[in-house]
């Protein structure tokens, strides 16, 4: 039981704490490394961070499944998409686009691994989908996102539900050793990204110092300790007490947008956000099979 607390206390507070992520990345284009500069040097910093874990057990990546080591490391790639999408769209709308993954998931899950998906998590498509078309299309626009951070979390989502449906089925790595490849991953996404959204940086002398301590905090405590964390608590808890609780990062994304950077949403914003929130609740929440399984 005090496992069980444990474990959901921490990813209560991952879903905080990447709430409030979005501070830090802007704050770090402000002092020079913008686009995806920025979220390049976060993971590299990360990547250091977690090194001495991996080298202490260098085994445990070398037996690893390839197949699970490629999809931690797309996982980062997907979270590189949405840290870099922050610069480019609403805080808000960029979360709430990620956390549209719950439908790719389902989709994947019906369509490409052929598994039986329960009515319940068809009706979150649907939730999803209306939720999605009234967020993007409810001014009478079309419904597509209208910015380039928010296709940047949209297709982030999307990689995200391909990456954990390759973690569940084949990775057994350690959360140290998978939280290094995961910021492994959006390293080389970011500097892929880099060059093409941003010219090369240059940070002014007297900005430098600042600019290594957000990034080397930012990398440490988002991208290392509280990846490594949230790997750890989400083995010992049902998916959906982890879904639920992960929903903390949109209400605290979306408040702290609105009091720190006056960003606001329009009402149909925040009805169709609404629904995806939903959706997301329904495509973690125990069906009646899962439920029977757990007390076999």
């Amino acid at each position: 039981m005090g496992t069980t607390y444990l474990a959901s206390g921490i990813v209560l507070a991952t879903g905080i704490f990447w709430g409030i992520y979005w501070f830090p990345v802007r704050a770090i284009a402000e002092l020079g490394l913008d686009g995806a500069w920025g979220t390049g040097a976060i993971t590299l910093a990360a990547m250091l961070f977690l090194l001495p874990f991996v080298f202490a057990r260098k085994g445990d990546l070398r037996d690893a499944n390839l197949v699970g080591v490629a999809a931690i490391a797309l996982g980062g790639a997907a979270f590189a998409l949405y840290s870099i999408g922050f610069l480019y769209g609403k805080v808000a709308l960029v979360v709430l686009l990620w956390f549209f993954s719950p439908v790719w998931s389902v989709l994947i899950a019906k369509y490409l691994l052929r598994c039986h998906v329960p009515k319940l998590r068809l009706v979150a498509i649907a939730v999803g989908l209306a939720g999605l078309f009234i967020m993007l299309g409810g001014d009478g626009e079309l419904p597509v996102p209208g910015s380039f951070g928010e296709w940047m979390a949209l297709t982030g989502g999307l990689i995200w539900a391909l990456a954990t449906a390759g973690m569940r089925l084949k990775s057994q790595v350690p959360p140290a050793p998978a939280a290094f490849l995961f910021a492994l991953g959006a390293t080389v996404t970011s500097f892929v990204f880099a060059p093409v959204l941003e010219p090369v940086p240059s940070i002014a002398l007297s900005d430098l110092g600042a600019a290594a301590v957000h990034v080397f905090l930012t990398g440490g405590l988002w991208w290392g300790a509280s990846i490594a964390a949230l790997m750890w608590a989400t083995v010992r808890l049902d998916p959906a007490r982890v879904g639920i609780l992960l929903m903390t990062e949109v209400i605290f994304g979306a408040v702290t947008a609105a009091i720190f950077a006056g960003e606001s949403l329009s009402p149909s914003e925040m009805i169709g956000g609404t629904l995806v929130i939903l959706c997301g609740l329904l495509e973690v929440w125990p069906t009646k099979t899962e439920i029977e399984r757990l007390h076999v």
